[in-house]
């Protein structure tokens, strides 16, 4: 009989220690889902005369209000084209509406960001050009439904 209970207990014990390893892999997954979209936007070949200077992600409850994670994944770049030839350049590897989104940057403070904030480190008070490239996406389930940062 004592050794039922041992087993009992130990089955008990081997679930809740995986309950809290699953809540604190949570945010961890998450922030990997988030840079993931910085590398897809990596893997995109620069236009010419364009380079990146900073990059960015943040997994969380970035925008509106609710629940729910929200994926943001940035690219700086300094280009010495037009917004007008970066977004057509970007336009033609977006797989839907929310995927490669090119604005023109002039201060480090993404406004993008509603909760919360995020900036880059980069000195803009120069001539340079500065533009954003930017992706949101979905993250993985269940990680994203149980990420205490989503509420």
């Amino acid at each position: 009989m004592k050794r039922k209970g041992q087993i009992i207990l130990g089955v008990f014990a081997t679930i809740f220690v995986a309950i809290i390893l699953f809540f604190v892999s949570c945010p961890i997954v998450n922030d990997i889902s988030a840079e993931d979209l910085v590398k897809n936007i990596e893997s995109i070949p620069l236009p010419e005369n364009t380079q990146v200077v900073e990059k960015l992600s943040r997994a969380g409850k970035l925008v509106g209000n609710g629940n729910g994670m929200q994926f943001f994944g940035v690219v700086l770049l300094e280009s010495k084209l037009p917004l007008e030839e970066l977004e057509e350049y970007y336009s033609s590897y977006r797989k839907t509406q929310w995927d490669y989104i090119v604005e023109i940057q002039k201060t480090p403070y993404i406004d993008i960001i509603e909760n919360g904030s995020l900036s880059f480190k980069t000195d803009m008070s120069n001539e340079k050009r500065y533009y954003i490239v930017y992706s949101w996406g979905n993250g993985i389930s269940p990680f994203r439904d149980f990420d205490l940062r989503g509420n």
